[in-house]
């Protein structure tokens, strides 16, 4: 087992990636453009200017900051009334808890939605360390949010697990060195990932009977 374990937020610990998407799709022509229905895809997990790019890329000559604000508005609305916990993040968590293994989020959200999340779910009392996109240069998939959090646990990244969703995040896990598992929610593996992850689960809990048989 690794003596640290790093976690994505949205779609890996809270079914949040949905509400996302259907916000996206919501949104873009009320700016004045057709929904592309890859475009939540693509721009799942960024965060800062490399969100902006993509947004841009996808639907040029929009404005891109109202767009996202709009969207991240509506989500967090959505998050006040609940924050719905993904399949066996609970259990992986106590597991690690149990072991002394310390814990820290990873999310390319801002700081006080990462606090919200953790504070309503009941799960901020698992985590040692909290990262956002907001306090790294460059956000996922570049590695810098899991080096930031590997360093703040006091581990180098070789001995810390990443779980994460995404490919935007998958790639920064991997790009860091870190031993990274995925768990897909709305994405699939693509090369990189079969490739490179320790392990590809369908979920947390099979992830965790992974990890206690020694397998990853």
């Amino acid at each position: 087992m690794k003596s640290a374990a790093i976690f994505d937020m949205d779609g890996l610990m809270f079914d949040t990636e949905r509400i996302y998407r259907d916000n996206w799709m919501l949104y873009a022509p009320r700016f004045g453009y057709k929904a592309d229905p890859e475009f939540p895809k693509a721009v799942c997990g960024t965060s800062g200017q490399h969100m902006l790019d993509v947004i841009e890329s996808y639907y040029p000559g929009i404005d891109a900051m109202g767009f996202k604000l709009a969207v991240r508005s509506a989500v967090e609305a959505a998050i006040e009334k609940s924050v719905p916990l993904m399949p066996g993040i609970r259990e992986i968590l106590q597991m690690f808890s149990e072991r002394g293994v310390p814990c820290a989020v990873a999310s390319s959200s801002r700081a006080a939605k990462i606090e919200h999340c953790l504070l309503k779910s009941g799960l901020a009392e698992f985590f040692a360390v909290s990262v956002s996109g907001e306090a790294v240069e460059h956000g996922k998939p570049a590695p810098d949010i899991f080096l930031c959090a590997a360093e703040k646990l006091g581990f180098p990244p070789e001995n810390c697990y990443v779980f994460e969703d995404g490919l935007n995040g998958v790639h920064a896990g991997i790009a860091a060195g870190c031993a990274t598992i995925m768990v897909p929610d709305l994405l699939e593996p693509d090369a990189l990932a079969l490739e490179k992850c320790a392990g590809i689960y369908s979920s947390l809990d099979e992830a965790k009977d992974a990890i206690l048989r020694g397998e990853v």
